[in-house]
């Protein structure tokens, strides 16, 4: 399970729904996902700030240890920072630090390190450069047995690095996406000769929605082929012995190790996370990827190269979010009709207690979940005394401009940007806004990146904000354009919401531009709606500056004069 803020509500849940059915906590297998850490360096799924978010995680390992011997505490989890941009050696070297944190503050709450540390796992993403991909999973293992032997553990089941993996999200494209068919084959491939436990492919649609019932068909059967027709799970690490994988899986233990130092002389992963150090590697490694993605120099396959003239509709899932919004809404209050309040309001009383004086909080919450307590109403609890931690994106700057240095459509682009601050009598102001529950910022960072190297003046709004506050933001800092990024499927909801704000506000006269997943179907509604610009994955960045201008006011010479 993927849950990471709010892990305590959800595994008392999955807890309480398991007694209630008959079985017993001590029955009960599965993984809860429980990585805070990477949810403040890419994630950004946090409700409380790291130390009592620290203390969550090891209340969870500790529960678990003595009442849930067969389920997995804690999924380290390296894949979210290779879908922000990580290289293999950061992802490596992050995930492992982030291990090592999580062991060490478990030992620090008294835990014997043997009773708990067989049933950590990790989660790594595979990516396209096949060879590193399965290099990277070699080196995983021997950094984690080093890692836990100088922590003290004497169980060689301690040592182990267990692994499940997913195929990228971030290398599928909207453009000719048949091709991600053959991109997430590759990847599961990598993940399975680099010894992968488990594994996830994504289906071919995901780069512009949900998957349907046809594309996650050939996501699974990708695997079952794997497994039933190649023969090669039969094979212990079958690419051991060649001598560009030994050599490459040995200068990434080597460069990761030098990274985990570094995280160790900051005191440690939590200590290094609050220093901004992970997150700004991250983010710059992002940027100049994105840079040699638009000059051509990393070829990506029907995006820079080998484009189709035209592009096939395809058929995606729609999801209506009103009619779901609507029924949770329902069944909430169906709950909290039906329950005894009084030892509702018990629980989560004595819940917010424990959270002051160091009892363990998913013991409380199990109580509270038994009284039909809330998953909102079990994290308020413990947020009346933790609080809520939140910040406010810093772009990355310089990285994508130096790339960019002896391009002439940048120039053309920077002198666009010049000619529009002197006739505005400043920079342009960009807000790049992330409205609704969508925590992935990859794209909102790059493009913040890249337009302030242009030479616009970026606002980066705080994540999770609702279309009235980013009104509100818009408003307060005069800008010219919202620049709206949308991964989760709200864009048919909160955008249209955010242009009505901004006419109400008598702003109508601010561009709203958008980018992310969002299906070309929904292209015309977007637009009858107000939006003046969609870029979707796999959109050139100096490009969608160059259209940014032109919605300014400034004509910008076409690309093919940039080319001559």
């Amino acid at each position: 399970m993927t849950m990471n803020g709010a892990v305590i509500p959800i595994l008392a849940f999955f807890i309480v729904a398991g007694e209630e059915q008959g079985v017993s906590q001590a029955q009960l297998d599965g993984t809860i996902q429980n990585d805070i850490l990477k949810e403040f360096m890419v994630r950004n799924t946090y409700i409380y700030p790291p130390e009592p978010s620290m203390r969550i995680v090891s209340d969870i390992i500790a529960y678990t240890s003595a009442n849930m011997p067969k389920f997995n505490s804690i999924s380290i989890s390296g894949y979210h920072m290779h879908e922000a941009g990580a290289t293999a050696v950061q992802e490596l070297a992050f995930t492992i630090a982030d291990g090592k944190e999580y062991v060490q503050r478990a030992m620090a709450s008294g835990l014997d390190i043997d009773a708990f540390a067989g049933r950590l796992s990790f989660f790594f993403g595979i990516g396209m450069n096949f060879f590193m991909e399965v290099s990277k999973l070699r080196a995983a293992r021997t950094l984690w047995h080093r890692v836990m032997d100088e922590l003290g553990a004497k169980d060689e089941r301690s040592k182990m690095l267990r692994t499940h993996c997913q195929t990228s999200g971030v290398s599928l494209q909207e453009q000719d996406p048949y091709n991600n068919v053959i991109r997430t084959t590759v990847e599961a491939m990598a993940a399975t000769l680099g010894g992968t436990q488990s594994l996830h492919t994504n289906a071919l649609d995901e780069a512009i929605a949900l998957p349907t019932e046809f594309s996650a068909r050939i996501a699974r059967n990708t695997q079952i082929i794997l497994a039933e027709e190649t023969g090669i799970t039969k094979v212990v690490d079958p690419l051991g012995g060649s001598y560009y994988v030994e050599a490459l899986t040995a200068e990434l233990v080597d460069q990761a190790w030098k990274i985990i130092g570094e995280v160790d002389e900051l005191g440690g992963m939590t200590k290094a996370v609050a220093s901004g150090m992970p997150k700004r590697l991250i983010e710059e490694a992002a940027a100049a990827r994105q840079a040699r993605v638009d000059k051509g120099e990393d070829v990506i396959v029907g995006v820079n190269k080998y484009r189709l003239e035209t592009e096939d509709q395809l058929d995606t899932l729609e999801v209506d979010n009103d009619f779901v919004r609507q029924g949770q809404i329902a069944r909430l209050a169906a709950t909290r009709a039906s329950r005894d309040e009084a030892a509702c309001q018990a629980a989560l009383h004595a819940l917010t207690e424990g959270a002051k004086s160091g009892a363990n909080l998913l013991a409380l919450a199990v109580d509270a979940a038994r009284a039909r307590a809330t998953l909102g109403e079990i994290s308020d609890a413990m947020e009346a005394v933790f609080g809520r931690y939140a910040t406010t994106p810093v772009p990355v700057q310089g990285i994508y401009g130096s790339a960019h240095e002896f391009d002439k459509r940048w120039a053309q682009v920077l002198d666009g940007v010049a000619s529009v601050g002197r006739r505005l009598g400043r920079k342009p102001k960009l807000l790049v806004a992330k409205m609704g529950q969508d925590g992935h910022d990859r794209g909102a960072n790059v493009i913040a990146s890249a337009f302030s190297d242009m030479g616009f003046d970026v606002i980066s709004g705080p994540l999770f904000q609702t279309p009235e506050e980013t009104v509100v933001l818009a408003l307060q800092h005069d800008v010219d354009a919202v620049g709206a990024s949308s991964l989760a499927a709200g864009h048919k909801t909160l955008i249209p919401e955010l242009i009505k704000g901004l006419r109400e506000a008598g702003r109508g006269d601010i561009k709203v531009i958008a980018g992310g997943v969002i299906p070309p179907q929904d292209y015309d509604f977007l637009r009858e709606a107000g939006v003046q610009g969609i870029y979707g994955p796999g959109s050139n960045v100096v490009e969608c500056a160059a259209d940014v201008l032109t919605l300014l006011g400034h004509n910008m010479p076409p690309l093919h004069d940039a080319a001559e």
